[in-house]
């Protein structure tokens, strides 16, 4: 018997069903999971029933129907506002709060369940909805080392769920820091598309032939991220100056096919503030001490 004698009939609810929160919910259903829905729409969780979900009828039977509890809300005021009038039903259970949100709300809203009697995990998706239940999705946690032990098989059923330390701030850390990971990589990808295309190539044919290159690209982020903690950085990739002439050279084939600089630009600025600091002889991966930083042309 759960609290206030209401039997826990579920393993996890869900509250928030926006596209996000009803993927959540569809893939702890088709994981064999029991699962208990809410939104403050009812409707939107007519799909959900007919999947075989449960209904609450109101917020704090949600609440009262799981040990876990997964909130997926717009924001973390909507969290708060929410939960704050029903947060003494929150006790003995833990809240895995998958909002988008800054480290500092994060930190805010540990302390506050926590200040309920509350297990917390703060987390994020990266891998969009379209890829939510597959290996493939991308999951971080933070926050309660035990709470995520205890629940790792059901949250395991969103995709490959990754427990990043016991700081809830790491997830939203994480979540900002890898949305800027894959913006630079599409940004580098959408300029070399307009590149070759303008000498003819389809997309998808060089698409094909990039992501073959990718795990070279990636065998560089490892290596990389050795260098950048050691603080030394050998040339075995080529300088920041072979580089910054390599980057001179996209810039000027670009040009000469009439499509935008942007992109090359950017990242020609970057080598050029690395070389300007003394990192010219230095390895590529020099260019953090650049971005660590925050080195500008005045």
């Amino acid at each position: 018997m759960g609290e206030n004698g209401i039997h826990e009939r579920s393993t996890v609810s869900v509250i928030g069903l926006g596209q996000m929160g009803t993927r959540l919910a569809q893939a702890f259903l088709a994981a064999g999971h029991g699962t208990t829905v809410w939104n403050r729409t009812t409707a939107k969780a007519d799909a959900l029933v007919a999947q075989g979900a449960v209904r609450a009828a109101t917020l704090e039977a949600a609440i009262a129907a799981s040990p876990l509890v997964v909130v997926c809300l717009p924001d973390y005021a909507t969290v708060r506002d929410l939960l704050g009038p029903v947060a003494e039903r929150l006790r003995g259970r833990v809240v895995v709060n998958l909002t988008s949100g800054t480290p500092q709300e994060a930190t805010r809203t540990a302390e506050w369940a926590a200040g309920h009697g509350a297990d917390y995990l703060d987390g994020a998706a990266m891998s969009g909805t379209r890829l939510v239940g597959r290996s493939e999705a991308l999951f971080v946690f933070s926050g309660s080392r035990e709470a995520f032990g205890i629940h790792r098989t059901v949250l395991e059923s969103l995709g490959n769920s990754v427990h990043l330390g016991t700081d809830p701030a790491l997830a939203p850390v994480y979540d900002t820091a890898l949305f800027g990971l894959a913006w630079g990589a599409l940004a580098g990808f959408y300029h070399a598309v307009a590149l070759v295309g303008a000498a003819g190539v389809d997309p998808a044919a060089f698409a094909a032939v990039a992501t073959g290159h990718m795990p070279f690209v990636t065998s560089l982020m490892t290596d990389h991220a050795r260098q950048i903690q050691d603080g030394r950085f050998p040339d075995d990739d080529g300088t920041v100056e072979v580089h910054a002439a390599a980057m001179e050279h996209l810039v000027g084939t670009s040009r000469a096919h009439g499509i935008g600089t942007d992109v090359p630009e950017l990242f020609g600025n970057l080598l050029g503030r690395a070389m300007a600091t003394g990192h010219g002889a230095n390895g590529m991966a020099g260019v953090i001490d650049t971005i660590r930083k925050g080195e500008r042309h005045v």
